[in-house]
């Protein structure tokens, strides 16, 4: 906000300043500013902002001034080193490394973003010599941690290769002196005894999909040789237990599930919430599914409009702020990733939604042969003979190559926000961030049109949930919680 100068004895008035940013929402506005202040203005509050009737006096204009609001009485360098904090990111390099180590999968799920291919399928694993040189490539960037996760179709398919990679990434580890986390993703139908012990013991978190009670489960995740569902709920209590049962010799860390929201799911979130609690799971992540890969043939079937998901989104976020007031541990992980940035200045690692985007500057994924890609949906869009997002090869380019390619530079040119024109003036701008490969698979072009942009929508509707219940003081005691927990 600008403040203009007194005239005589007058007292001071304030009016917008350029850096302010709002956005209308029931009984007022949402204002925000670059450094990720925000506060709240009744209508009739924000009429007089606008028009400069806001005088020094008014309690009003000390809100808007500890909230870095008004010119002339900014903490300019508490306001920087906010910013700073945000985006601190941005000279670290690639931390997520994701090396897809088959395409295999031995499930037929219906909205498959991974570009699995048959159980059968032949020259789809990644080798050993490719996935060594995969961790060496991860190890070349300059983030002091690195984070490798292994991921298919179903990595378990390429055992082999996968315990080979984690003992070499360790040894990596150990030499650059760099913090290493290793992450598994899988169905858990080839999960045994041995394999989960060689995990628990080399410290690998592990995580897998849980859609909610075994009709819908299974419905979504198709396994054609067995129970989806039943699967995946015996080993998440298996390594539960695990967790509560720590041993001296090494971290064990919790068991954590991902919830791909489908047609299917939108009618039935207490369910699905009651699943994940009953299970002792403490997190559930409410994540939107994309138009890519097989769900973008299928959407029509499984799809739904942002407005929907926004519903769903606010009818989860009832029910599990109610549970919390319960007294039941569980936390929506969308809710706290952003209320780390609206709440706490910092950054959580959500790279869907940064400025710039996360591709190839804050991950990289690895396909079964070795070639680079800007983030795991590019790859998808690789699969489907489309290389657009292709940065290079672990066995042609060096990082400094990858990083600089075409398409590492045009994904972060095309999700600067502050080149989108609708993104720039953005209340939200603080907190989002735009995905080129959706923009690409959604609308034809990287940069989108965010007017039309369905991802746009969804997620201006999630920020509108969160904002709103920010508002409340009980619903703001437990969320501002989520944001510490580790």
């Amino acid at each position: 906000m600008l403040v203009k100068k007194p005239a005589g004895n007058k007292k001071k008035l304030s009016s917008p300043a350029p850096q302010a940013l709002w956005e209308k929402m029931d009984g007022g506005r949402l204002l925000t500013n670059e450094a990720g202040c925000h506060a709240w203005v009744s209508e009739k509050n924000f009429g007089r902002v606008i028009s400069g009737k806001v005088a020094e006096g008014d309690p009003l204009f000390a809100e808007l001034s500890a909230g870095g609001f008004v010119r002339g009485r900014m903490d300019l360098e508490g306001l920087a080193a906010k910013w700073r904090t945000r985006n601190a990111h941005l000279s670290y390099g690639p931390g997520l490394h994701i090396l897809v180590l088959t395409l295999r999968c031995n499930h037929k799920c219906l909205y498959c973003q991974s570009s699995a291919a048959g159980e059968g399928a032949k020259k789809t694993d990644m080798s050993l010599k490719t996935a060594l040189k995969s961790v060496d490539f991860a190890f070349s960037s300059p983030s002091p941690v690195i984070t490798i996760e292994f991921q298919g179709g179903e990595p378990l398919l390429n055992w082999g290769v996968l315990t080979a990679a984690v003992k070499h990434a360790r040894k990596k580890a150990a030499a650059s002196k760099k913090e290493l986390k290793l992450a598994l993703v899988s169905n858990f139908t080839l999960m045994t005894e041995e394999k989960a012990r060689f995990l628990l013991e080399n410290e690998v978190s592990i995580c897998t999909s849980l859609d909610g009670p075994a009709d819908l489960h299974n419905r979504n995740r198709i396994y054609a040789a067995g129970n989806s569902h039943a699967g995946a709920v015996k080993w998440l209590k298996y390594f539960q237990k695990k967790h509560g049962d720590q041993v001296p010799e090494y971290r064990i860390f919790k068991s954590s599930a991902l919830l791909t929201v489908s047609r299917y799911s939108l009618s039935r979130h207490k369910e699905i919430i009651d699943e994940y609690t009953g299970l002792g799971l403490e997190d559930i992540f409410v994540r939107p599914l994309a138009p890519i890969g097989y769900a973008r043939g299928l959407w029509e079937k499984i799809g739904y409009t942002s407005v929907e998901f926004t519903a769903f989104y606010g009818k989860c976020l009832d029910y599990i702020l109610e549970l919390n007031r319960r007294g039941v541990v569980i936390r929506e992980k969308m809710a706290a990733m952003m209320l780390e940035k609206i709440l706490n200045f910092r950054e959580p690692g959500y790279l869907d939604a940064r400025c710039p985007c996360g591709a190839a500057i804050g991950q990289i994924a690895y396909n079964y042969n070795g070639d680079l890609y800007t983030c795991d949906e590019g790859r998808m869009v690789g699969w489907e003979g489309d290389d657009i997002f292709r940065i290079g090869s672990v066995f042609e380019s060096t990082l400094k190559q990858a990083l600089s390619s075409p398409a590492a530079r045009a994904c972060v040119v095309s999700s600067n926000l502050e080149a989108q024109p609708d993104c720039s003036r953005c209340a939200y701008k603080p907190y989002c961030g735009v995905c080129p490969v959706f923009n690409y698979e959604a609308q034809g072009s990287l940069w989108g049109n965010m007017r039309s942009n369905d991802r746009c929508r969804l997620f201006k509707g999630v920020f509108g949930v969160l904002f709103s219940k920010l508002r409340n003081a009980g619903d703001r005691k437990i969320l501002e919680k989520w944001t510490v927990k580790q």
